[in-house]
């Protein structure tokens, strides 16, 4: 049997599955993936506009970078923030459109 048709799911593939849901689970991370979602941001910003601390937002940060959720940039002395992951983008938004519609 291929193993692409088969109906069981690759003990990798579960783990990676896990780890997104884990990752976008968080209240704060979920404020900041759906802000880069919008628009590229520092530190500085994101801490600004979600009045959060810059330690908490830089921890968030390092961990979504660690999971390729976010990538960065160096524009003159400051680090700028993107998201790195449009298929988390897009089940992100799918989340929400669905809280907001139910």
């Amino acid at each position: 049997m291929d193993s692409q048709h088969h109906k069981y799911l690759h003990v990798d593939t579960i783990d990676k599955v896990a780890q997104i849901f884990k990752a976008i689970s968080d209240p704060t991370r979920i404020k900041i993936l759906y802000m880069l979602s919008q628009e590229e941001c520092s530190v500085n910003h994101i801490t600004e506009i979600l009045s959060i601390s810059q330690s908490a937002v830089s921890h968030q940060l390092s961990l979504l970078k660690t999971l390729r959720l976010v990538k960065t940039r160096r524009e003159g002395t400051s680090i700028i923030y993107s998201c790195d992951d449009e298929h988390v983008i897009s089940l992100l938004k799918q989340a929400i459109e669905h809280a907001e519609h139910h």
